[in-house]
């Protein structure tokens, strides 16, 4: 049994809101390197455009980069749902103009 078309609307709309209140985002992913001298630094990695990207990352941004990648994650999850709501409503309304048809 599928789910009735106000259902799929309400939770897009709240996929909507959801949205709205994620805040900073950046893709990527932050990883520790050696240094060859010793020590260790933070690099973020990232594909932008095609392109790969990577940049040292200082003590006092880890936080607040942390957030921001956390926040690019559920960006990706929140709107990946949101199309899949999107393809079973246009799923519904084909369904229904074939019953009108019929």
């Amino acid at each position: 049994m599928s789910v009735p078309q106000e259902e799929l609307e309400a939770e897009i709309a709240a996929l909507k809101v959801s949205l709205a209140k994620l805040g900073r985002l950046h893709p990527g992913s932050l990883s520790a390197q050696k240094r060859a001298r010793g020590g260790e630094y933070l690099q973020l990695s990232y594909s932008y455009l095609g392109k790969g990207h990577t940049r040292y990352v200082r003590p006092d941004e880890v936080a607040a980069l942390e957030q921001q990648l956390t926040n690019y994650r559920c960006f990706r999850e929140l709107t990946a749902r949101w199309l899949q709501l999107e393809i079973e409503l246009s799923r519904l309304s084909c369904e229904e103009g074939r019953r009108q048809k019929g």
